[in-house]
């Protein structure tokens, strides 16, 4: 058995530099992963997602470029579009094991689990040490739905892999990974049908994103059909059909399966070092990331924080800060995230409906793009801005933004929320070209 001063257990967008950064202080440090380096985020998450969406949206937007005047044909070369996507997925994953090799980190190949109290096995290496950060991820949650285990059905793990653009597109599920990608093949061609259980799509966001959203959905040719199971899956002669509890039935040469997430942690043995799972096999940590061993943490999804490479990576700088004897906890920035559907929805902090169940005496003012002189003037006029304020403070509590590049846009209010700023700071500061500002013709003013 090895000894060595910290364990990594997964690359993921927290493993990796907490890893490098360790052995650059010189600590003895050895990471297992058993899969691609880099974990979720640069092989099947936001890199090749993000690549994917560049072609998927400049598709869209030439289409739509007819109201402003504009009449194109567009023509997808869909295999060249998805060769771009792996070319700069393997180029990122590349760049993850240079870093690895250069720091001098002992990668270990091979799945690992706890075989005692802070000792891990993978393979046939066994390793000991009075540290060990798990950061495994999570993958794919599969419904129990009769027909469906065994087909070539998608997940976004094997999505990318796609060399064919499939005809008609069947989609389960209507969060975020689902609406980007199947608006993404909607976009490249595809006849897409969007199969929602509830009323609403992205249904953990406000009421009037989702109606946003689906609009635009809408607006690309895509069918959703709300309130409804699926019954039954069959695969026969390269064609899918779902029997729908409606009774419908849908036909297509593609399925894509994005229901939820659960967490890599069936593997871990997580019992054998005496760490507690949650009833949905998530990491019990505390505020500071310990898990109920002495000596080992846990961060990212896996632990059942925000699911997304940024807060992944905050993770990183809180435990290492820790760690080096500082006072942060899991949740101490303002969060922010944001879905690259097109419209983009760009959110930060609380909503309304939060604030309240808060206890917090808050109100909100909302501008419809609809009233904003760029947007009008650019054809993108669908959606709007949002932004809470705590009604005794005048502080900035959270802000809700739907339109165009407002995964951008919604910075702006993550960093005056950092700032602790009042809505007064945002009212009278001067933008470029003002009248098309986010304070122009607005009832920032009027807050």
């Amino acid at each position: 058995m090895e000894t060595a001063d910290i364990i990594v257990i997964g690359s993921g967008q927290g493993g990796i530099p907490l890893a490098a950064d360790f052995v650059k202080e010189g600590r003895k440090v050895v990471l297992f992963e058993r899969d691609a380096l880099g974990g979720s985020c640069i092989n099947y998450g936001c890199t090749p997602s993000k690549a994917f969406l560049a072609a998927a949206h400049a598709a869209g937007r030439a289409r739509q470029a007819k109201k402003l005047g504009i009449h194109t044909e567009v023509e997808v070369d869909f295999p060249a579009v998805m060769e771009r996507v792996r070319l700069i997925r393997n180029s990122f994953n590349q760049g993850i094991q240079k870093r690895l090799d250069d720091a001098g980190i002992k990668i270990v190949c091979a799945e690992a689990s706890f075989v005692g109290e802070r000792t891990v096995r993978g393979g046939d290496v066994t390793v000991e040490a009075p540290i060990v950060i798990v950061n495994t991820g999570t993958s794919s949650l599969i419904p129990d739905i009769p027909g469906l285990a065994g087909t070539p059905y998608l997940t976004n793990r094997n999505f990318f892999d796609l060399k064919v653009l499939p005809p008609r597109l069947l989609v389960i599920g209507a969060g975020y990974i689902g609406l980007e990608l199947g608006q993404g093949l909607a976009r490249l061609g595809s006849q897409t049908h969007l199969i929602v259980r509830g009323d609403r799509v992205l249904d953990r966001e406000e009421a009037d994103v989702s109606e946003v959203l689906a609009e635009a959905l809408q607006q690309d040719g895509i069918e959703l059909h709300f309130g409804v199971n699926v019954n039954q899956v069959a695969h026969e002669n390269d064609v899918f059909k779902l029997t729908l509890s409606s009774g419908e039935e849908l036909q297509g040469e593609a399925l894509l399966v994005v229901i939820g997430r659960k967490p890599n942690t069936g593997a871990l043995n997580a019992a054998k070092s005496g760490i507690e799972l949650d009833d949905k096999g998530f990491i019990k940590i505390n505020d500071q990331f310990h898990t109920t061993c002495s000596g080992v943490y846990a961060i990212g999804d896996a632990a059942k924080q925000p699911a997304f490479t940024h807060v992944s990576w905050e993770d990183y700088r809180r435990l290492k800060a820790i760690l080096c004897g500082e006072n942060r906890t899991r949740s101490d920035r303002v969060l922010g995230y944001a879905i690259y559907t097109e419209p983009q929805v760009g959110r930060v902090g609380m909503t309304l409906q939060e604030a309240h169940k808060h206890g917090i005496n808050a109100r909100a003012v909302t501008l419809p793009m609809s009233q904003i002189a760029r947007a009008i003037e650019w054809g993108h006029d669908l959606g709007f801005y949002r932004m809470v304020i705590n009604s005794d403070t005048d502080k900035i509590l959270g802000a809700t933004l739907v339109g165009y590049e407002t995964a951008e846009l919604v910075h702006v209010f993550l960093q005056l929320m950092e700032a602790g700023a009042t809505w007064q700071l945002l009212e009278r500061s001067v933008h470029i070209h003002s009248n098309d500002s986010l304070v122009s013709y607005s009832p920032w003013g009027y807050l």
